[in-house]
């Protein structure tokens, strides 16, 4: 009975912020989607919530000495109850599809109709986020391609495509403020595509327990302008050559 106010308040604290980080970078519709179905779902929660306590207050035993009277129940009321969810069902599946859609299904395009390719693949390894893009000639996996660690760096105001792997265990790619998430599986690579419309810094996280240093899993992901994300891919690849190490000469 105590546990009843905090969840109900909870379930009804609406607006931005209430459930998903108020800082919210990019163009989607899951948040809208999401109240949608609380909306639902909370007025169910309340309206079975009145008729338990109207009932537990009607036919108190304390003070109702009617005797007890047991039905087998009413096949249309269960009928009734039965349609109600099926079509609330329905209405929800039908409704999102576009959402899902466009989340999982319709990975963005170039001008001439292929897919886009991926800007960079970024890698979870305990407890790390390896980020690799690729260098001038545009393919990952060439002696040209650019390495950091836990900080991925996307252009705003453009569909950014992102291919992720495993490379020990289960992992979860989670950007909070982009509201993307997908679990990162060994032996498969996926891809995630989000469209950032703000400028600014989050994070990223490890949204699978995958071992003991699973806290400490973050990175971070920086929207920047268009030239702004070019300086920085400069100076980047820059520091990078400057750190190789060469062998020296005989």
């Amino acid at each position: 009975m105590n546990d009843w106010w905090p969840m109900s308040g909870g379930a009804f604290a609406f607006g931005k912020g209430h459930w998903f980080p108020s800082l919210d970078v990019s163009d989607h519709v899951k948040d809208h989607l999401f109240y949608v179905i609380l909306y639902l779902t909370g007025a169910v929660f309340i309206g079975t919530g009145l008729a338990l306590f109207w009932f537990m207050w009607r036919y108190d035993a304390a003070t109702n000495k009617d005797p007890v009277v047991f039905s087998h129940g009413s096949h249309a009321l269960e009928v009734v109850w039965s349609i109600i969810p099926a079509v609330v069902l329905l209405f929800i599946a039908i409704y999102q599809m576009d959402a899902w859609a466009n989340a999982r299904m319709r990975r963005p395009t170039l001008a001439d109709g292929a897919v886009k390719p991926p800007l960079c693949r970024v890698s979870g390894r305990q407890f790390e986020w390896r980020i690799q893009y690729p260098g001038e000639d545009g393919v990952l996996d060439t002696p040209d391609d650019l390495h950091v660690l836990n900080d991925l760096h996307v252009p705003v105001n453009e569909e950014v495509v992102i291919e992720i792997e495993s490379m020990d265990v289960l992992h979860s790619f989670f950007l909070p403020n982009m509201r993307v998430k997908q679990d990162v599986v060994p032996g498969m690579r996926q891809y995630v595509w989000f469209h950032p419309v703000k400028e600014g810094v989050s994070d990223i996280v490890c949204a699978e327990l995958c071992g003991w240093g699973h806290y400490k899993m973050r990175g971070q992901i920086t929207v920047d302008s268009a030239a702004e994300y070019d300086r920085w891919y400069s100076a980047a690849f820059a520091e990078q050559e400057t750190s190789q190490f060469l062998p020296e000469e005989e």
